[in-house]
């Protein structure tokens, strides 16, 4: 590997296929394939040598190179080493699929770690990158790049648009509490930012002065939309805080602001609830997600798999719990012990539900919540968020299990009988 120019790419139009052919023989192929929005580098190795680098333009070479690659699998066995970089590989892979290739996944971080020890240089490049993920793969540390299932990728899209609509919700309603704290301070103090009867209190009067000289209307909207949980006492509060309010006085245009800052608001709210909606029908419609909703919840089921497949694809409980970034690393040298913390390598949308839903938990089961205040006092009181973490490890590996048809029994995630309490049913 320490030729000159070992390296040197050569554009996909001219390759000497005889000459490639004549180079890897019978033997097993492997190309490795450096992804990107348009300049791809592919390296073909063969007994452990590149014989050649490839480049070309994504994607109107593309389909030139994957006949390259069927022309290859006539004479002997052809596997492809790719990483996940985005959607920009995803169109690639198809068609590679399409041809019959077998596609392999190697981890951008495996890469990434091995890229001085391939050839002593800690450089990192397109056509280097191609070649150590031949190496890589060679090494055994791919795994099979298989296909979603359509409930899969439907459960994608739809995470995704959940996240689309919730982000814009979130960053509305920052924008509703700078201007609140600018026009009217005191709202907050009654009416959470998250609550539907603030937005649409300010959707439909905009800042305390309208609300104030339309008290009755503002009155029966909160009523309205607050329904019982919302006592009637702090409704009259809120109508006091818009009579005396120590907010700057509202021109037109300021409350205009509000009123569609309000909108905007409600509106990716509502569309946010509706997509949770479909989420959990679609968790009930499928195998792979309807066996968690009793372990984690409909949404978060439905997160989880979208995000990481099928648990059922994972070879062990730990493999599934290394995929959702919560398994634990330690940095200790001589006599410096270091302490322990999650790797944080899966997507964090996975573990924000499974924060929610460990939270869920412990409401409901009192052997959780037994078990929490426990941990907590061991820590002298301190990092409450940090006790909720072993819960969601606990509810990761339960989830395995169940995914394989195993009832769920909370029961089984702790040793009840030192908790002083009953068995939870």
């Amino acid at each position: 590997m320490k030729k000159k120019r070992i390296y040197r790419a050569t554009p996909v139009k001219q390759v000497r296929l005889e000459a490639l052919m004549e180079a890897v023989g019978e033997q097993r192929v492997i190309v490795g394939i450096d992804i990107a929005k348009e300049d791809m580098f592919a390296a073909f190795e063969s007994d452990g040598t590149v014989v050649l680098t490839v480049r070309w333009k994504h994607p109107e070479q593309t389909l030139a190179f994957a006949e390259l690659l069927t022309v290859l699998c006539a004479r002997g066995p052809v596997e492809v080493a790719l990483e996940p970089s985005g959607t920009y590989g995803d169109a690639l892979r198809a068609l590679l699929e399409r041809h019959g290739l077998p596609v392999f996944r190697v981890s951008p971080k495996r890469s990434h770690d091995a890229a001085e020890m391939f050839d002593g240089v800690p450089s990192y490049h397109d056509a280097k990158s191609a070649a150590l993920l031949c190496k890589l793969h060679r090494d055994g540390v791919s795994e099979r790049w298989s296909a979603r299932s359509d409930h899969e990728r439907g459960l994608s899209a739809t995470v995704r648009l959940l996240g689309i609509y919730e982000g814009e919700f979130r960053r509305n309603s920052n924008r509703l509490e700078g201007l609140l704290a600018r026009y009217w301070p005191e709202l907050t103090q009654y009416l959470g930012l998250r609550l539907a009867t603030l937005t649409e209190l300010l959707a439909t009067f905009g800042g305390p002065a309208a609300v104030a000289t339309h008290a009755a209307d503002a009155k029966s909207l909160m009523q309205r939309v607050g329904g019982a949980p919302l006592a009637l006492a702090k409704i009259e509060a809120v109508l006091a805080s818009a009579r005396h309010t120590l907010g700057v006085p509202q021109l037109e245009p300021e409350r205009e602001l509000v009123m569609y800052v309000a909108r905007e608001a409600r509106r990716a709210q509502k569309l946010a609830k509706e997509v949770k909606r479909r989420l959990e029908e679609l968790s009930q419609s499928h195998g792979a997600t309807k066996h968690l909703c009793p372990v984690i919840g409909k949404t978060t089921a439905a997160v989880v798999v979208a995000s990481l497949g099928d648990p059922r694809n994972y070879s062990s409980a730990a493999a599934f719990l290394k995929a959702t970034g919560l398994n634990l690393k330690e940095k200790s040298s001589g006599k410096q012990k270091g302490s322990l913390h999650i790797t944080k390598r899966g997507p964090g949308v996975v573990r924000l539900f499974l924060y929610l839903a460990a939270l869920r938990l412990m409401q409901r089961h009192p052997a959780v919540n037994a078990w929490y205040q426990k941990k907590v006092q061991r820590q002298g009181g301190l990092a409450k968020p940090k006790a909720v973490i072993p819960i969601m490890r606990k509810l990761v590996l339960a989830a395995w299990f169940v995914a394989r048809g195993d009832a769920f029994d909370v029961n089984k995630l702790f040793d009840v009988s030192r908790l002083e309490i009953s068995p939870a049913h």
